[in-house]
């Protein structure tokens, strides 16, 4: 066992302890790991501690991993339980599901140079997710067709440290012609992700709400989301929005240019697309996701009443919007640009609101790195420099810090962050701890307090254009499973890339 990853305990054969411990199990599965996938050299073991997010509650647990799945939970006095195999107790640190990422953009093929799926998912793994699913452009090709899925899982090949699936590209060329989709989708695509406005990326054009109508009848056989990146220009541009002389380097200018009601605007054009989603409706079956959702108040309201109705719609916001406030980001300091924009301090309460009483679903990192001199890091110029948050490594540690003000629970957490998206992406084999479930864990300290300076380790490729970097956070993880193999543990990563690529069948 690598030093560091807990300690190997004798193991105590009391046959009274089934009186104090309950005992979940699975049948039997086959491993995938191979020869160094694992920091571990055990294929069946268990790890415990006195914080085990599992079966609905957070306390005493021992979780027994076996050929990559969840095998058994032994809940309560799990020292005096007949174990019988190699035991790396925690002590008092969080043993969750690991967090499902289902908004990264890792670039590859094509612009290796901003991220790629090396770094990426070994900056994933040190943060404690442990299946990301990626976004269809920013990548060259864009994913918007059954021969460039393959140019990306070939391109992922022996470089994924964490389990990886695929969004496809809803874009014009192919949102009204069924057979190409249905090509894309029978490929293993998860669902599809289209723009409502310019994406800033060639070959991913925007689309309407045709295209979207169109597409989700297609999505509805399948029973996959159609995620939307749900800004419009509106109808109507305010004349502060079309100054020409406001300063490009200050941050209200940028904020001034993409005001509230193009989010609104969007999510207005999306009405009868989400009313196809009712029970009836043309598209019942499918459903769309709204994700990093930044207005708190129109929008949100919009869409709450959409789902009041029976529209099949989900909500995703991002850490950077719980995080920072429009107030607090310095003039000419591109790292906090991204689209939507990071709003008032005001907002960022009501955003956090939503989330507590479930309006908003869970969450997402929206990681969308570039190479730093995309940023303008230097020009400050808001207007032209790349939007994107690279924040792949620090969202766990980032929503629990800042959600402690707001009395976040740990099992909240484990909603938004692994259960929901498990639901989302489809994959009904991930996201909690339970028998059967693939070994998908983080085991990380919510109290541990660390400073994100230059001596911290980062393995995004770009360190210095996180907004994160020189900030204050609590929560160290100190260890990631992924079906079973111990990928990361103690700043160390397993020697083989052993991550697998996710094709919805």
């Amino acid at each position: 066992m690598a030093a560091g990853t807990g300690r190997v305990l004798p193991l105590l054969a009391v046959a009274a302890a089934l009186a104090a411990a309950l005992l979940y199990t699975a049948p039997f599965s086959k491993s995938l790991g191979g020869e160094g996938c694992s920091l571990l050299p055990h294929g069946h073991f268990w790890i415990a501690s006195q914080r085990v997010v599992a079966l609905g509650r957070v306390g005493p647990a021992a979780v027994e991993v076996k050929e990559g799945l969840i095998n058994a939970i032994a809940v309560g006095d799990y020292r005096s339980f007949v174990l019988r195999r190699p035991l790396v107790d925690y002590g008092d640190a969080v043993i969750m599901p690991g967090l499902i990422d289902v908004h990264a953009h890792l670039d590859e093929p094509g612009r290796a140079e901003w991220e790629g799926f090396s770094t990426g998912t070994r900056a994933a793994a040190a943060g404690g997710i442990t299946t990301l699913v990626d976004m269809p452009l920013n990548s060259f090709p864009s994913t918007v067709s059954e021969e460039t899925l393959k140019l990306k899982v070939d391109a992922a090949r022996d470089k994924l440290y964490v389990d990886v699936g695929f969004w496809g590209g809803l874009v014009p060329e192919n949102a009204l012609n069924p057979s190409k989709l249905e090509s894309l989708l029978n490929a293993g695509v998860l669902g599809l992700k289209s723009f409502m406005c310019p994406s800033g990326i060639n070959d991913f054009p925007m689309t309407n709400s045709t295209h979207i109508e169109e597409g989700l009848v297609t999505l509805a056989k399948y029973k996959r989301p159609l995620l939307i990146h749900a800004e419009r220009i509106p109808d109507v541009v305010s004349d502060e929005e079309l100054d020409g002389e406001l300063d490009p380097r200050s941050y209200a200018t940028y904020l001034k240019s993409r005001t509230p009601a193009w989010e609104e605007s969007a999510v207005r054009d999306l009405k009868r697309a989400m009313k196809d989603t009712e029970v009836g409706g043309r598209s019942e079956g499918a459903h769309l996701h709204i994700v990093h959702l930044s207005d708190s108040k129109t929008t949100l309201e919009l869409l709450k009443d959409a789902k009041h109705s029976g529209a099949k719609v989900t909500i995703e916001t991002c850490p950077h919007y719980l995080a920072f406030s429009a107030e607090e980001v310095p003039d000419g300091d591109t790292r906090f640009k991204c689209s939507p924009p990071i709003r008032d301090a005001a907002n960022k309460d009501n955003l956090w609101e939503a989330l507590l009483d479930g309006h908003i679903d869970m969450l997402s990192s929206d990681h969308s790195p570039s190479t730093p001199d995309l940023k303008l890091m230097e020009e400050g110029n808001f207007m032209k420099a790349w939007g994107g948050i690279s924040s792949l490594q620090f969202v766990l540690p980032v929503t629990w810090s800042h959600g402690k003000k707001y009395g976040i629970t740990l099992n909240q957490l484990a909603s938004w962050w692994s259960e929901k998206p498990a639901e989302l992406a489809g994959q009904k084999n991930k996201g909690s701890i339970l028998p059967g479930y693939h070994a998908d864990i983080v085991v990380w300290k919510p109290e541990v307090q660390f400073h994100l300076d230059d001596t911290h380790a980062v393995y995004h490729k770009h360190r210095n254009i996180s907004a994160y970097i020189g900030k204050e956070l609590s929560g160290k993880v100190l260890s990631t499973f992924v079906r079973g193999n111990l990928v990361f543990a103690e700043g160390k990563h397993a020697g083989a890339a052993c991550g697998a690529t996710i094709l919805a069948k």
